[in-house]
């Protein structure tokens, strides 16, 4: 077995014992681009070694669903099956376990009308919102991975040769989600246990409010009463131990939903379900957006923004320390799974209930009641730097530094 071929397996390994972890007599669905077929059938052979009893694999093709933009008649925007979102509640009832390997192209709908991609998002995420509080409430197990292919890889690599640059994006991705080492399981032990130290670390601390301060930001965000900290993985309503994002670098929990206020700047640019958002400028008011701006995609922002009332309050705040691993890679991905993970961020719309105590049990009216948002929608974007200094408020209103020049200080 030569070097990559090696790597592959243990990759293909790692995601099926640490990141959706599958349990014997368990159905897997694989979620996947049709570039990727040598790798997801490794991890498809992999399942079945680890007792899978049944798995499925569904093929996503780019090109197809661009002809989609390109073709249909405008009511094919607003529509998605019924029958396929209520197909997924039955497999998330018998407790399936998903896995997706999310790698959109960054300039897929160039030149697509705005509004028709985010009429079929939308459409989407109200057919399956019930499925959808599976996964967001950590009821089933579920992982999100990344492989190349062959148009990511010229975004990202466009620098190097063309023959170089999936070889180039594959090296990336091994070092990322730590398969060039010994025993990446035993490493992902290590990592998630670093992560719980940190986690436990702030939610000992008990913070009121983080006050964000870099080059075009001044943002304060109160944490509601209750609020949670989390890291790394975490476990499904049977106990099973899994990691919802391959790589992960962050520490993450929810801001109070009408607690936000001031402006906040990205650093990175946002992949926006395959349109590009750059230079995003945002200002809240009582948690709402309230004014926004961008250098480029500001229409892709605008649709976003509009998808329902909760997609202008924020869900989630994380943090991710500047000198991390994807970060000192020094590219930009175009991609939020993995940009996110060198980089602190928030995201506006739907709040994890799992970041609240009890928030699993309660509904979306009694999670508003506590301070959580909730939307139909969720997207992560990127505001970290190396000049960024958050202070936290402690319960005794004693104010300390959390991060100083984009690093820890606590």
């Amino acid at each position: 077995m030569d070097y990559f071929e090696s790597m592959l397996n243990k990759y293909a390994e790692l995601v099926v014992k640490v990141g959706v972890n599958v349990q014997v007599g368990q159905v897997l669905i694989v979620h996947a681009p049709l570039e990727t077929a040598p790798f997801t059938r490794l991890i498809v052979a992999k399942a079945y070694e680890a007792g899978a009893k049944y798995v499925i694999v569904e093929w996503d093709d780019e090109e197809i669903a661009r002809i989609r933009y390109e073709k249909a008649s405008d009511d094919s925007f607003d529509y998605y099956p019924q029958w396929l979102a209520d197909s997924m509640v039955r497999f998330a009832e018998e407790g399936g376990a998903i896995l997706h390997i999310k790698v959109p192209n960054p300039d897929l709908f160039q030149g697509i009308d705005s509004a028709k991609v985010s009429a079929a998002v939308k459409s989407a995420a109200v057919a399956r919102k019930e499925y959808s509080a599976y996964t967001r409430n950590s009821r089933i197990s579920w992982s999100l991975i990344k492989a190349p292919t062959r148009a990511w890889a010229s975004k990202v690599f466009a620098d190097l040769p063309e023959e170089r640059r999936v070889e180039a994006m594959w090296e990336a991705i091994f070092k990322m989600v730590r398969v060039n080492t010994e025993d990446p399981v035993a490493a992902w032990r290590e990592h998630i246990d670093h992560l719980k130290t940190r986690q436990n670390l702030l939610n000992a601390k008990r913070y009121k409010s983080l006050h964000y301060r870099a080059p075009g930001t001044d943002l304060r965000v109160e944490l509601p009463e209750g609020h949670i900290w989390r890291g790394g993985g975490g476990e499904n309503e049977k106990g099973v131990y899994f990691v919802a994002n391959m790589p992960t670098e962050e520490v993450y929990t929810m801001p109070h939903r009408a607690g936000v206020n001031g402006t906040v700047r990205s650093t990175l640019p946002l992949n926006l379900n395959g349109r590009l958002v750059e230079g995003i400028a945002l200002t809240f008011k009582d948690g709402k957006v309230v004014a926004y701006e961008a250098d480029s995609g500001r229409e892709h922002l605008t649709s976003l923004l509009e998808t329902d009332e909760g997609a202008s309050y924020l869900g989630e705040a994380a943090l991710v320390p500047h000198d991390s691993p994807i970060s000192n890679l020094n590219r930009i991905f175009y991609n939020t799974g993995i940009d996110e993970n060198a980089s602190c961020h928030f995201a506006l719309g739907s709040a994890y209930p799992v970041n609240l105590e009890g928030g699993t049990k309660l509904s979306s009216e009694q999670l508003m009641e506590r301070g959580a948002n909730v939307s139909l929608t969720h997207v992560d974007f990127m505001i970290g730097c190396a000049e960024l200094d958050i202070d936290g408020e402690l319960p005794d209103g004693t104010v300390e530094p959390v991060f100083r020049q984009g690093n820890w200080a606590i």
